[in-house]
């Protein structure tokens, strides 16, 4: 495989992923950006964190712009990220 081809796999990996994802009570709103960004607000504040993140198969890796990592698991369209549990917002 050739490093173009890695590129664009990983880059429709993370297509579909993309998009708002929100706990049940939607206090937590963590958008994942096109451009491999993160926007997260939490209740009445908006870009409480940022950074970006990386997604290889079915993880995702965060780093804020603070420095903070973190990591995350999608499963059956569902992220598990932080010991919260996120849903698709549709």
């Amino acid at each position: 495989m050739n490093p173009n081809q890695a590129n664009t796999e990983a880059s429709q990996t993370s297509n579909l992923y993309v998009g708002m994802w929100v706990t049940e009570d939607g206090y937590i709103r963590h958008e994942l950006l096109p451009n491999n960004r993160y926007d997260e607000a939490r209740g009445d504040r908006e870009s409480a964190y940022q950074g970006r993140y990386e997604i290889t198969g079915n993880r995702i890796n965060y780093w804020d712009d603070t420095g903070f990592t973190a990591d995350g698991e999608f499963r059956d369209d569902v992220l598990y990220h932080g010991g919260y549990i996120f849903y698709r917002e549709r």
